[in-house]
């Protein structure tokens, strides 16, 4: 029994120790001129779909939720965070070359339509990122538009 209370004690320490150990949470300004949604002038629809179901993870607009302050969670969601951005940062989607943006459409019509984005786990905090079929058919639809317009 005494080894129990040793180890929960010990436990109890580290865990207020690691709670001092920062994450850094500030987001990069965003620049409207290249963010995708205000260059591309995404209609209303597309535009509440990704900031809802992409945003918090592929883009400069992070609004990360409470338990998000709380190690090693938060070491977790960081991770996962700067992960996504190098993937895709939609913030700062004008300053890609022709070649990425069209290699990060097709990429980003494979992930919806395989539905391994949003990512499952990110789904059961954000009900607004379970994406019905038809909401997924939406963005599948708008990205194939760019690629065939060109317009990205």
């Amino acid at each position: 029994m005494k080894t129990v209370k040793k180890v929960i004690f010990w436990s109890l320490v580290a865990f207020t120790m690691i709670q001092f150990i920062p994450v850094d949470k500030t987001n990069k300004p965003v620049d409207a001129k290249v963010n995708f949604v205000e260059a591309g002038k995404a209609p209303e629809k597309v535009r509440t779909l990704l900031k809802g179901a992409c945003y918090d993870c592929h883009s400069n607009e992070t609004v990360y939720p409470k338990y998000a302050y709380i190690a090693p969670v938060s070491w977790s969601i960081k991770s996962h965070i700067n992960e996504g951005r190098e993937h895709l940062n939609f913030s700062v989607w004008g300053t890609y070359n022709k070649d990425l943006k069209e290699s990060m459409l097709n990429k980003s019509i494979q992930t919806i339509q395989s539905k391994t984005m949003p990512m499952p786990g990110y789904i059961v905090y954000h009900k607004e990122a379970n994406l019905t079929e038809a909401e997924r058919s939406l963005l599948i639809h708008y990205f194939e538009e760019m690629l065939k317009s060109k317009t990205y």
